[in-house]
């Protein structure tokens, strides 16, 4: 997520089916109708190859029929997307961890000016993808060695498989919380700054909040946080009618040793905003600090699973080989369980939530296993993935491998990661 990176879906297609077109036949013999039916329990990861099939089948397989099909068999495919660096040079890829599949999706618009984006979110919205802002270099700025946000926003539409360019936010960002607000076509952006992955630290820092209104493609402006803060996560919790948005963690102001090296001052604490009329706009609240000076220094990689309990959503984090658990009541992070196979640093692992359970995924060669390595021998030169799932409510965990489509290995530091259910 971004960060916490989780995934979230703000409007649905409607539960009602759209009219089929009659005229074309999807399947010889058998009635429109009971033909798409068939066609909608396919995994999504395998509609690429099918739309080559006939142009009834091409139409149909990018038509809101099928989203709505799926939707209503309870029949969607639970898809992780990763964009291994700037998805204008390097395809994104979807990947069904059901089916051990993987889609490339198109190139995302290239500006001939700008290079080197990271730092960017990307979000799913419906059957749509969004990529919003990110740290990058401009060939029109001086000097060119020194990184700059980008407020360039995309959406990705998986139904008709192409890109548009939306409106750009109102300040620019990278490595800011963001959070899509169930059922209102809304996205929140908060805080984020300039650093660029190049960077251990430096960089610009901001306080500025955004809301995206999905329908009529504008920004505009909400209270500000209640201080600078960057690379942290955001995340929404129901309380009783009302919305929250936390922002948690990251890191603010900076300090410098002996006067030259920047050095980040970590955040131990989150804020909530209280969501008027379920859309934004109210102040900002400070919740204090998550842990006692000295017990750690910063937090962990976050993701969040959605109205987990009553609305309230459970929060996780990544630390070294730990899961932890974040108690609202105490405000306090609790030991939840334990990675089965370990890795030699906690940046080799990318963190996220897939259909309810918690995905860590690490190349397998970092994985230290006599199973793996024996793996490893007969994959080579295969870029393979180990991913270790844990089912928070059985407290089980259980792994699968895969080899991706990429043609190096995968970097969790700068990698992106969303899901998405269609």
């Amino acid at each position: 997520m971004s960060e916490a990176s989780s995934s979230s879906s703000s409007s649905s297609p409607s539960s009602t089916p759209q009219p089929i077109d009659e005229s074309l036949t999807l399947i010889p013999g058998l009635p429109n109708d009971v033909a798409a039916l068939i066609i909608s329990f396919v995994p999504y990861s395998h509609h690429g190859r099918l739309k080559c099939t006939c142009k009834s089948w091409r139409l149909f397989l990018s038509s809101k029929t099928l989203i709505s099909l799926r939707r209503i068999h309870r029949c969607l495919s639970h898809l992780l997307c990763i964009f291994p660096q700037d998805p204008s040079i390097a395809s994104p890829c979807l990947f069904d961890p059901q089916n051990l599949a993987w889609c490339p999706l198109p190139l995302m618009p290239c500006n001939p000016h700008v290079y080197g984006l990271c730092n960017f979110t990307s979000i799913s919205v419906g059957p749509q993808l969004y990529v919003l802002g990110g740290s990058l270099f401009d060939t029109r700025s001086f000097p060119l060695d020194r990184p700059s946000p980008s407020s360039t926003a995309f959406r990705f539409d998986l139904q008709t498989s192409s890109w548009d360019s939306l409106a750009p936010m109102l300040s620019p960002r990278g490595s800011f919380a963001c959070a899509a607000l169930p059922n209102s076509g809304q996205i929140l952006v908060a805080g984020g700054g300039s650093r660029h992955s190049l960077f251990a630290a430096a960089g610009s820092r901001m306080s500025s909040v955004e809301r995206y209104d999905i329908v009529k493609d504008e920004w505009l402006p909400l209270d500000g946080l209640p201080s600078f803060r960057a690379g942290c996560v955001g995340f929404f919790v129901k309380n009783g009618e009302e919305r929250e948005f936390w922002v948690m963690g990251g890191y603010g102001e900076s300090r410098t040793i002996s006067g030259v090296f920047p050095v980040d001052e970590y955040c131990r604490d989150a804020v909530v905003m209280e969501l008027k009329n379920g859309i934004g706009g109210g102040k900002w609240r400070e919740i204090g600090d998550m842990w006692n000076v000295g017990e750690r220094m910063k937090l962990g990689k976050i993701v969040v699973i959605e109205d987990e309990n009553h609305g309230r959503p459970g929060v996780y984090m990544l630390d070294g080989s730990c899961i932890l658990r974040y108690n609202m009541g105490s405000n306090r992070w609790c030991e939840e369980s334990y990675l089965p196979r370990k890795a030699k640093s906690n940046s080799l692992f990318g963190f996220v939530v897939l259909d309810g359970e918690l995905h860590v995924i690490s190349p397998l060669k970092a994985v230290e296993s006599t199973e793996t390595t024996r793996r490893l021998r007969q994959n080579k030169r295969a870029r393979t993935l180990y991913i270790q799932i844990y089912h928070p409510k059985r407290k089980t965990w259980r792994s699968l491998i895969t080899k991706a489509p990429f043609q190096y290995s995968l970097d969790f530091n700068t990698a992106v990661m969303c899901t998405i259910s269609l």
